[in-house]
């Protein structure tokens, strides 16, 4: 009787029990399945972050050395633009000396002038005769 009872409840516990477990061992099955499929999940998106940051890192050197020949070519410009701004300050000294030397030719020319005039001006004052000249 009551110990067939207790034996009764006391299975009916135990049967409980073990349904409860086969649940929760399958929950924690399907739980360590996704935490797998997560994980192999992760791995992949892990490799695609990887060869995407590899490209980018490919892109950035390539940009590096853009910029490198760039500089190099603004360097050589800059150097250019040196050499040129000083030939065009030599031309000027040679132009300003030109000019200088034009202005002392104009100068010396007028008093060349000057002083032709003058000696015209004395030469129709005298007067030439025969004397001393046998034809």
């Amino acid at each position: 009787g009551d110990a067939g009872k207790g034996f009764a409840v006391v299975a009916e516990e135990v049967r409980n029990l073990a349904m409860r477990s086969a649940e929760a061992a399958k929950n924690t099955a399907d739980l360590l399945e996704e935490s797998a499929k997560n994980a192999d999940d992760g791995v992949v998106i892990n490799e695609e972050a990887l060869a995407s940051l590899e490209e980018v890192s490919e892109q950035v050197n390539e940009v590096y050395s853009l910029m490198s020949k760039i500089a190099e070519g603004s360097y050589k410009q800059s150097e250019g633009v040196s050499d040129i701004s000083t030939a065009v300050g030599d031309a000027d000294q040679v132009t300003q000396h030109n000019a200088a030397v034009s202005q002392q030719s104009a100068a010396s020319s007028e008093q060349l002038s000057a002083q032709a005039a003058e000696m015209q001006s004395l030469v129709s004052k005298f007067t030439l005769t025969g004397a001393g000249c046998s034809s």
